[in-house]
């Protein structure tokens, strides 16, 4: 006979199993392995719950849970924006700690051979939020450049090509100061004593080093193209480096047009970047140099060469000279050279 009290105790058995498998239920939604896959989610700032959901969608075994969760620790009213690393076997508990602690994961921002700073910009809007014209508009501040020493032509020498370590969401300003700052790290009492004593500042450094690159990407006679212009830069020669004629023509023409060869007529261009008509430096840079260039600028070979020409036996290589008799051999080779290839 099924008295009262087995009813009671039949009730509480029901309670506690019934207990037992709604806490188990909770238990799986919040500390079960969740996250399926391994990968990064960049969460935008100002992301609302829907965007976070839905970049993390991909990685995890049901979204519900997750939003039930994040509403429960009130993770929808702080979120906050960065690259998370989001780990295979995480539980949702893990998963909302994560984002809601905002603990995001560092990008490496790397550049080179970005030859303007519309380039540069867009290079950058590729590794961190910022868009490019955000930051393009920093990049060409006057009143940010005429304090730091800098122009519009010269900008360009305050971004030293590295690699470098941010935070996903960093701000384009806040992007611009991290550059002056390893600016000012990378030009040392020492790199800075030896720009004297070639009686160049560091920006003038990396207007010749620009050139220097652009004449050779052969690492190893950088150096001697470097002391070449400081010969002629020391003795009031013009430099006659074709990568600045290059550059004044596409500078005027206002496109990215590609010069095989420079010719007489280019020669005729008005334009302060025209070193065979004007002495000196250029005004600006003509491209991006990068640290081998730079140093080669800061320790460059010392010789009696002033004329260089392509070579015709070692193919991206130079010959030197150190008179114009001996150069104008090498300039017949290389144009007897040049007419077998029907350029």
């Amino acid at each position: 006979m099924i008295t009262k009290k087995h009813m009671i105790y039949a009730f509480v058995i029901m309670i506690i199993a019934f207990g037992g498998i709604l806490g188990n239920i909770y238990y799986s939604k919040i500390y079960k392995a969740y996250v399926v896959k391994e990968g990064a989610i960049y969460i935008q700032t100002g992301a609302d719950i829907n965007e976070v959901t839905k970049a993390i969608r991909p990685y995890v075994k049901r979204i519900k849970p997750f939003k039930w969760l994040a509403k429960k620790k009130n993770y929808i009213r702080h979120i906050k924006p960065g690259k998370y690393i989001l780990k295979k076997g995480m539980s949702n508990n893990d998963l909302v700690n994560l984002l809601r602690s905002g603990a995001q994961s560092p990008v490496k921002v790397s550049f080179n051979n970005q030859d303007s700073l519309e380039k540069l910009a867009g290079r950058i809007a590729t590794q961190i939020e910022p868009d490019s014209l955000d930051l393009l508009t920093l990049f060409k501040d006057e009143d940010f450049l005429g304090e730091h020493g800098f122009t519009r032509a010269t900008a360009l020498a305050m971004y030293i090509p590295n690699s470098y370590e941010f935070y996903w969401n960093t701000s384009a300003s806040r992007f611009r100061d991290k550059m002056w700052k390893e600016y000012q790290k990378f030009w040392t009492a020492s790199r800075k004593k030896k720009a004297a004593k070639i009686n160049l500042t560091p920006i003038e450094v990396s207007i010749l080093a620009s050139i220097v690159q652009k004449e050779s990407s052969y690492v190893p006679e950088r150096k001697t193209i470097a002391g070449l212009y400081l010969n002629r830069l020391q003795n009031k020669w013009p430099l006659q480096a074709d990568p600045t004629i290059i550059f004044a023509v596409k500078k005027k023409s206002g496109t990215d047009t590609v010069i095989k060869r420079v010719l007489l007529e280019h020669l005729e261009i008005d334009s302060p970047y025209n070193t065979y008509s004007n002495t000196g430096l250029p005004p600006g840079l003509i491209g991006m140099p990068d640290i081998s260039s730079i140093k080669a600028v800061l320790n460059p070979d010392k010789h009696e060469y002033y004329y260089m020409c392509a070579s015709v036996t070692d193919i991206g290589k130079h010959v030197f000279a150190k008179t114009l008799a001996q150069h104008n051999v090498n300039a017949r080779k290389y144009q007897q050279w040049v007419a077998k290839q029907n350029y």
